[in-house]
C-alpha cells in the first residue's frame, strides 16, 4: 500500500458556489400519499415523540403542482422534541430532470417547523454536487387544496467541486 496526500493531486479543482430554489410536496391523502408514517407515538407520550415518516416528495420549480419537476425529495423524518414541534430529517435531494439531473444534496438535521426561515445543513452530494457542504433555509407553505397536503420552499446555499 502506498501513503497518498492531497499534495500529489495533479491538479486543484475550484470550488462551486451553486444557489437553489425549489419546492417539494408532502401529500398525506389516503389515495396517492407521498408521506407514510412508519413509528406511532404510544398513548402516553406528549407531542407525539417518536413519530416517524418516510417520504418521497416531487421536487418542483414552483409551489403549485404542476410546475416544472425537477426530482423527488427522499428520506425520513420523525418527531425528536418533546416541547414543540421539531423534526429530525434525513432528505435526499435526487435532481432527475434539468441542468442537475443524475446528481443529489443530503440534508441531515433539526427542523423546527413551526418557525419561519429554518436552516438545515447540507452534509454531502453527488454527482455535480460531489464535496458538498453547505445550508438550506426552509420555508413551510400549507397547500390551500388540502389540509393533508403541504408545500415546503427551499432555498439552499452549497459548496461543491
Amino acid at each position: 500500500m502506498l501513503p497518498s496526500s492531497s499534495s500529489s493531486l495533479e491538479y486543484q479543482r475550484t470550488e462551486k458556489v451553486t444557489n437553489l430554489h425549489f419546492y417539494y410536496h408532502d401529500i398525506k391523502n389516503k389515495n396517492n400519499p407521498t408521506i407514510v408514517q412508519i413509528v406511532n407515538t404510544p398513548k402516553n407520550v406528549p407531542n407525539e415523540f417518536g413519530s416517524t415518516y418516510v417520504m418521497d416528495d416531487e421536487i418542483t420549480e414552483g409551489p403549485e403542482m404542476n410546475s416544472k419537476n425537477i426530482g423527488r425529495a427522499q428520506g425520513l423524518f420523525g418527531q425528536a422534541s418533546l416541547h414543540g414541534i421539531g423534526m429530525f430529517m434525513l432528505t435526499n435531494f435526487v435532481f432527475t430532470n434539468g441542468t442537475y439531473a443524475g446528481s443529489t444534496l443530503s440534508m441531515l438535521g433539526m427542523n423546527p417547523v413551526s418557525e419561519q426561515n429554518r436552516e438545515l445543513p447540507i452534509v454531502g452530494g453527488t454527482g455535480m454536487f460531489r464535496f458538498a457542504r453547505g445550508y438550506a433555509i426552509a420555508n413551510s407553505l400549507y397547500s390551500i387544496s388540502s389540509p393533508d397536503n403541504f408545500v415546503m420552499e427551499y432555498n439552499i446555499t452549497v459548496y461543491h467541486l
